[in-house]
């Protein structure tokens, strides 16, 4: 490899002058102030490339400069490694900087700090604290984004290939799509091909080499496009700047990826601006061009009368253009390019300061405000961070209310996920739906311009195989706060239900004033509290029975007689808790639960109790009758037969000894395949449906993370329900209650 040559530094004078070029206003001062400052705080240190360490904060405010943004934030990019990695303090750089300054580079410290651990709750709570300091002053994220940025351009010459994995799936998972959440989608595309660079170098340069080869001559030729496009509207009196580009390897690897193409079947590699004078001009830009060629069906995508969430606007279309190639024309102004190149940058502002009348300024914050919503509802940083990561990825999808009311919501989303953007209760009541007047499953995709009429119910509550098909992070935080508190009333039942019945078995009446009596020994408030303890498996009956009679000595209990299904070993304790003594129960074989899967029980007249997974889909088929299901967990490790059946899909190279490859991982991990089915072959892969015997979910957890390592496995993930193509219809309630909404 050859040596890379040292980055010159950007001059003191030269920075200024940057600035200065696009706010003649600037403070010239302050700069100066901050380069200095942050220079002789850095002084020798060294990053792992060997430069000198000020060259990272610099080359941080040279990204920022081509951004435009304002002196503050500038000053903040050269001084925000100095508080985290050098001995300066906040204190020093408010006295040098005032506290508008401070306080920026303190958001940033603040952040950067926890990046050195990679435990996932570390970083759900380093993600947590980016939205807040993000929702206080936006331009934290714009100089962590630019931080970020640089990071990863230098990111070779970081020796440990373990860490550098954990900043690259890091990146594309929370910074890559919070750039194109604020509209900055070029820093967003570099930021994931960068990431992908890392994380699977093999596949990017199979997509490098098969660009090459598509056309060596791609650079005149798109020159040659651009340029019959813009005489074309040109010819018509319309004055436009037009410019083509090649995608990224990633958004090539993507859509391939994403619509399961091959790349000879990709037509759109190379995408086209052309940017016009007026609004007015745009739509007669996009006449000209449907005029002139034949447009593609279903390509065209209007975000000048819809803009995206992030304040993006263009006309999108697709036509069979000059030599007759398909050609991906973005038509737009000058300012909505400035918007899509740049961002919130281009029009940055505070939270605070939003104008509620400027409609466009509150809609591209409603995503922050919904995040920091969630944050204010108390959820753990873990739930948080897998709410708030749904939101980031999605691309959108516009839905009406009957009314007329537009929604915009994530592109997956089902009508669940739009009840409950609506409102809370709409979504705890919702029952079923009409999608354009056509009764429809709750967990059907939305589509753009779909109208959504939500059927409520004040007899349904919100089932927890909901879970399995929303799309956004506020329906499910709704959901999960709902079955929390629906839960403790379950446990409460059940709880009283399980203390009757053992103290009737003893001869005794369970009454309120026993309990009351003995909750002080039993270290909780009230007799609820018991039930609910007792219900949900924290406290044992008998336990409960010794404390209100402790004269009772165990040995002197009478013996209960336990129905056990066939599957358990005599002498085994029970795996299962919330199941009152003398009920069966079994596993379910749709779905194979085993310890450590959330799960529900499914009362079955004259099969005792089923139990299922939570994401298991005959759960779906008997939310009519929800008073069968019962609240259950698995009780400790043990479990109920030596080993569990987890199925797994792997897909695995079609090369030699593969198979034998995987069934020697499978082995060496302490599994044991119990059946295996080819399902589908080609000449690059098998995919491969495995049952494999483990004892519990991390034992799963570990064989999966062992199999994704090996060299011929390309894919694994674990299989649960029914398959996909057999849902169920989600039952319409027959109630009087059950009504439309019109919004």
């Amino acid at each position: 490899m050859s040596a890379v040559a040292r980055p010159r530094l950007m001059r003191q004078t030269e920075l200024v002058e940057r600035v200065k070029a696009y706010d003649p206003l600037a403070d010239e001062d302050v700069l100066n102030k901050a380069y200095v400052f942050a220079m002789q705080a850095h002084g020798p240190q060294k990053r792992a490339s060997g430069d000198p360490y000020f060259s990272h904060p610099l080359e941080v405010a040279g990204l920022l400069t081509d951004l435009k943004l304002d002196t503050a934030t500038i000053a903040t990019a050269l001084l925000h490694d100095t508080v985290e990695d050098t001995t300066t303090t906040i204190e020093a750089v408010e006295r040098e900087f005032g506290p508008e300054i401070a306080g920026l580079v303190d958001g940033v410290t603040k952040l950067s700090q926890l990046e050195v651990f990679s435990e996932r709750t570390k970083q759900a709570e380093n993600f947590r604290k980016l939205m807040l300091a993000m929702s206080n002053d936006i331009r934290v994220l714009l100089v962590k984004l630019a931080d970020r940025l640089h990071n990863m351009r230098t990111l070779p010459h970081l020796k440990n290939p373990e860490k550098r994995r954990r900043i690259a799936e890091e990146t594309i998972e929370i910074y890559a799509p919070l750039a194109g959440r604020i509209g900055m989608q070029n820093m967003r595309e570099e930021l994931e091909d960068l990431a992908f660079a890392e994380i699977d170098p093999e596949a990017r340069e199979s997509i490098v080499r098969r660009m090459e080869h598509l056309d060596l001559q791609s650079s005149q030729r798109l020159v040659r496009i651009a340029d019959e496009i813009k005489r074309t509207l040109t010819e018509t009196g319309l004055e436009a700047w037009v410019q083509g580009r090649a995608k990224r390897p990633y958004s090539i690897w993507r859509k391939l990826k994403d619509k399961q193409l091959n790349f000879e079947q990709l037509s759109d590699v190379f995408g086209f601006r052309a940017v016009v004078a007026t609004e007015e001009d745009c739509y007669r830009a996009l006449g000209v061009l449907h005029r002139t060629w034949r447009m593609v069906p279903e390509r065209f995508k209007d975000f000048i009368s819809l803009p995206k969430s992030n304040g993006y606007r263009s006309l999108h279309t697709t036509v069979i253009g000059p030599e007759n190639a398909r050609v991906e024309v973005q038509i737009r102004t000058q300012e909505m390019h400035d918007i899509a190149e740049r961002g919130v940058a281009a029009h940055w502002r505070y939270r605070e300061k939003v104008d509620e009348a400027d409609a466009k300024a509150s809609q591209t914050y409603q995503w922050l405000r919904d995040m920091v919503d969630l944050l204010e509802r108390g959820e753990s940083p873990e739930e948080f961070y897998e709410h708030s990561k749904l939101n980031l990825y999605q691309d959108q999808v516009f839905c009406f209310t009957p009314k007329g009311m537009l929604i915009a919501l994530p592109r997956g989303a089902t009508p669940i996920d739009f009840a409950y953007f609506v409102h809370t209760d709409v979504g705890n009541t919702a029952v079923g739906v009409r999608i354009n007047g056509v009764h429809t499953p709750l967990h059907t995709p939305l589509k753009n311009g779909d109208q959504v009429e939500i059927i409520r119910s004040k007899e349904q509550t919100p089932s927890p195989m909901w879970e399995r098909f929303v799309a956004t992070g506020r329906a499910r935080a709704e959901m999960r706060r709902y079955l929390r508190h629906a839960q403790r009333d379950q446990h409460v039942s059940m709880g009283r239900k399980i203390l009757e019945k053992v103290f009737a078995d003893e001869g005794f009446e369970l009454t309120e004033k026993a309990i009351g009596g003995v909750l002080r020994k039993l270290r909780l408030a009230k007799a609820d509290d018991v039930y609910d303890d007792v219900g949900r498996g924290a406290l044992r009956a008998d336990e409960v029975l010794q404390a209100v009679y402790p004269e009772l000595k165990p040995d002197g209990k009478r013996r209960r007689k336990a129905a056990h299904s066939d599957s358990r070993v005599p002498g085994r304790p029970l795996s299962i808790a919330g199941l009152t003594d003398g009920v069966g129960y079994r596993l379910g074989s749709c779905c194979h639960p085993i310890p450590g899967d959330r799960i529900i029980g499914l009362m079955v007249p004259g099969e005792g109790v089923v139990i299922h997974t939570v994401d298991c889909e005959v759960l779906d088929r008997h939310q009519d009758s929800m008073a069968n299901w019962i609240d259950v967990r698995w009780k400790d490790a043990a479990s109920d037969t030596a080993f569990a059946v987890a199925r797994l899909l792997a897909r695995v190279k079609n090369t030699t000894g593969a198979l034998a490859s995987l069934a020697n991982v499978i082995g060496q991990n302490g599994g044991n395949i119990s059946n295996l089915k080819i399902v589908a072959r080609n000449p690059l892969y098998f995919e491969i449906q495995i049952d494999v015997e483990v004892s519990d979910a991390t034992h799963l957890e570990n064989l999966i993370r062992a199999l994704k390592v090996d060299s011929v496995v390309e894919a694994v993930e674990r299989v649960r329900g029914l398959d996909t193509d057999d849902r169920g219809e989600l039952p319409a309630s027959t109630s009087p209650e059950a009504q439309g909404l019109l919004i």
